[in-house]
């Protein structure tokens, strides 16, 4: 039977544990008994450095349970990081591993599904929301304006898909070879290849706790995800300069005509609103030509992206 590890990166999660917990090992009783997974499965707590009781309740949940273990990141590096590093130890364990987040706000029972599409041949089953009923206009509106745009620039995203996905061994074999650094994990899974089918489900309400992503988090994995999986915005600055440089020659040439009607009058608005607005074009296309050597510079690092402190699992 399917072993399958279950990878819930965690940030001071310590509210919502408990009752995660009760609902997860529910859900993994009834696949046991309907010979869905082996007994041999497990829920994995990932511990992203969390400063709260999140690690202690992590350990003691797996002293009660025998379906719950626990991975232990040496730091906080956040999401992404934490998520990649917990996938690629889970793959040596597992057929296949699932990944959701801790509040459980992606529909659990989306699992069978899931696990129905991995019996029929898929390598990787991508969560997908139906709808975005619960969310504010201007959350909805950014979230699904954001998947539109990565798409434009060429990169392969899933839409309205986040991290909520099944992986099987054999695709985390393939996942694990990537090495980047600056990782965005919803548009580099779809790279890997395989066989692959989405599940739709509806998204819940978070029963405790705050949500771990707040607008600016989300805005720096939106940046994040742009500048690692497309080199779009640097190529639209280049031909914005081409325009700019254009609009300038024909400034000037009409300037020039308009000299010898006797219309021209000397102005310090155009020279101050042309120094200005110039300037400011340079200094953003400088910035972003400094993000993309920043990232540069650190794949050349070659810096672990994770470091695991310790790992409670019963099968080690």
């Amino acid at each position: 039977m399917t072993v399958l590890y279950l990878a819930v990166p965690c940030y001071n999660e310590e509210e919502v544990l408990q009752d995660t917990t009760e609902k997860l090992i529910k859900k993994y009783e009834q696949l046991i008994a309907e010979k869905k997974i082996s007994s041999k499965s497990r829920i994995v707590y990932i511990d992203d450095g969390s400063k709260d009781k999140t690690w202690k309740i992590i350990t003691q949940l797996h002293d009660k349970y025998e379906l719950v273990s626990g991975l232990k990141m040496s730091r906080n590096r956040g999401h992404q990081n934490t998520l990649y590093g917990g996938l690629v130890t889970l793959k040596d364990y597992a057929d296949v591993v699932i990944s959701i987040d801790a509040d459980l706000q992606d529909d659990i029972n989306a699992i069978d599904e899931m696990l129905d599409k991995y019996e029929e041949g898929c390598d990787i089953v991508y969560g997908v929301r139906k709808k975005r009923e619960t969310d504010t206009f201007f959350k909805r509106f950014t979230a699904e304006s954001f998947y539109k745009i990565l798409k434009s620039m060429g990169a392969e995203i899933v839409f309205n898909h986040a991290d909520f996905r099944l992986m099987s061994k054999r695709a985390l074999d393939a996942f694990a070879d990537f090495k980047e650094v600056n990782l965005f994990l919803r548009g580099m899974v779809p790279m890997v290849g395989f066989k692959s089918d989405v599940v739709e489900y509806e998204r819940l309400e978070r029963q405790a706790g705050e949500s771990k992503y707040p607008l600016s988090k989300m805005l720096a994995l939106a940046w994040q995800g742009i500048t690692s999986l497309s080199v779009k915005p640097i190529r639209m600055i280049m031909w914005l300069g081409i325009i700019i440089f254009l609009l300038a020659v024909l400034s000037g040439i009409y300037s020039f005509v308009m000299y010898f009607f006797g219309k021209t009058e000397p102005g310090w608005a155009s020279m101050f609103i042309s120094i200005w607005a110039l300037g400011g074009l340079q200094l953003f296309a400088i910035g972003v030509i400094g993000e993309y050597l920043g990232k540069v510079y650190l794949e050349t690092k070659q810096r672990p992206r994770f470091i695991v402190e310790k790992f409670l699992n019963d099968e080690e």
